[in-house]
């Protein structure tokens, strides 16, 4: 005898009753009705987990007056200072100080300083205002121990250990701080939604409350990100879309320096650069890195200088080769610190216009002290120092190289000769192997070496590498 189902109440489903649980993308936050092993949203393979289905709430109907569209022409044109943490590289990398009412993102490996980083910048902004620091994952006497051993001071700044959302939100509100840092947004939980610390129904619950608090009190929030150990930050990709800015902290544990990038930021630009050094006392800006990249510089085989733009700022940076034998079919080309792609590109035009043979060499390029040279204009400084690793010949002590490379074998110009120019002229280099000078460029170098094709390559050689 077949028994048959209860009819569902009036207005709902058989199906959407018996739905107790939805599969949200831990990437991008698309929901799925069933699990499946790739995201239709974004893609990604293994990204789909199940959360409890929350009630839904209720809809409101008349309970705010409709909003008025304004017209862009109506609007008053007002600037609004920027709030300086006195972190002069964090600085530079937000485009100038923070602005009032943004949610900056802060992300980097552990235990590489984010911690510090934020502290440092609480402390520099309670001189003039106030700050508040909630902390999630640790408690008020690892804050306090950390705090003692920096140079700046942090005795203005107040200090909450609290994960419950709306309590968070709650002091944020009486306290009402310029800047107010949580470390990390993936420790909030809230009431409102299911699911655990860290997952993404409470990471986007938590950001979005966030959100509206510093648009709504024009107060600067700074959350604190955890990554995830394929090098992105952890949590939804649409994290990253809510906030205003997001800067990665990066660096290498056997090394002292560290490297603030933003890849996004609404209020400046995304090529700026900052490099700090981690000290005993915490977190130093280095505003001339050149000395820091080229500590080891001097006249070797398969080296090159190169003079890269970092957005407002021209460093020297060194690119160095290394070319052997290898039975390896087919052999290795590595890329640290260069674009791959364009490595492989060079190689390609070396073999094919300038006579070199790859064929069973290994070719291996580096920027030496963790820096980036993606710069197309690493071109020409990529081949001579491929070229000078081949030949075995050094470069001329006090030489630099910029140009980008075609795949016609053609060394084209590029952009910003006169503050490449000029970093080279900071630091004692004479020698500017280069495509055509023209304009600002062409007076301010009091040597160059011209070069318009990758044929030019072992002329380039026999002129700056003396025997």
């Amino acid at each position: 005898m077949t028994t048959a189902l209860p009819a569902p109440p009036p207005g709902e489903s058989l199906v959407r009753a018996r739905a107790q649980s939805v599969h949200v993308c831990s990437e991008c936050g698309s929901v799925h009705a069933r699990w499946v092993g790739r995201c239709s949203g974004c893609g990604a393979w293994g990204s789909i987990q199940e959360e409890a289905r929350s009630a839904g709430a209720p809809t409101l109907v008349g309970v705010e007056p409709a909003v008025r569209p304004v017209l862009l022409g109506e609007l008053v044109l007002t600037t609004t200072a920027r709030l300086a943490t006195g972190v002069e590289e964090l600085d530079r990398v937000l485009g100038g100080g923070l602005v009032p009412g943004s949610l900056v993102l802060i992300g980097g490996e552990p235990g590489i300083g984010k911690s510090t980083l934020v502290l440092q910048a609480l402390a520099g902004i309670s001189g003039s205002g106030k700050a508040l620091l909630v902390t999630g994952e640790e408690s008020l006497a690892q804050v306090h121990g950390r705090s003692t051993r920096l140079t700046t001071p942090t005795d203005n700044v107040a200090i909450l250990a609290e994960s419950q959302l709306e309590r968070v939100i709650d002091a944020i509100i009486e306290h009402n701080p310029q800047v107010c840092a949580i470390d990390s947004v993936q420790t909030l939980v809230s009431d409102a939604v299911e699911g655990g610390v860290g997952s993404v129904s409470q990471v986007r619950q938590a950001t979005g409350a966030l959100l509206r608090l510093a648009k709504e009190r024009n107060i600067v929030i700074i959350l604190v990100g955890q990554v995830t150990k394929d090098g992105g930050l952890a949590g939804p990709r649409m994290l990253e879309h809510m906030v205003d800015c997001v800067v990665t902290f990066e660096g290498e544990e056997m090394r002292a320096h560290r490297i603030l990038r933003a890849t996004k930021n609404r209020f400046g630009s995304i090529n700026e650069t900052g490099i700090l050094e981690m000290r005993q006392e915490g977190l130093v800006s280095v505003p001339d890195p050149t000395g820091l990249f080229l500590a080891e510089v001097g006249e070797r085989v398969g080296s090159c200088i190169f003079p890269v733009i970092q957005g407002s700022r021209a460093m020297l940076v060194e690119i160095q080769a290394l070319v052997g034998s290898t039975e390896i079919v087919p052999p290795r080309r590595v890329a640290v610190g260069v674009d791959r792609t364009r490595l492989a590109q060079v190689i390609a035009v070396l073999s094919r216009h300038a006579g070199f043979r790859f064929g069973d060499q290994d070719v291996f390029v580096s920027v030496a002290g963790g820096a980036r040279a993606i710069d197309p204009a690493a071109d020409l400084a990529m081949a001579l120092a491929i070229a000078s690793a081949h030949r075995g010949t050094p470069l001329a002590p006090g030489s630099a190289a910029f140009g980008e490379i075609g795949l016609t074998g053609g060394i084209r110009p590029t952009g910003h000769w006169s503050r490449r120019l000029q970093a080279m002229g900071a630091h004692g280099l004479t020698l500017a192997v280069a495509p055509t000078m023209t304009g600002d460029g062409a007076e301010q170098t009091p040597q160059g070496l011209e070069v318009s094709s990758v044929g030019d390559i072992t002329q380039a050689l026999a002129v700056a590498c003396p025997r």
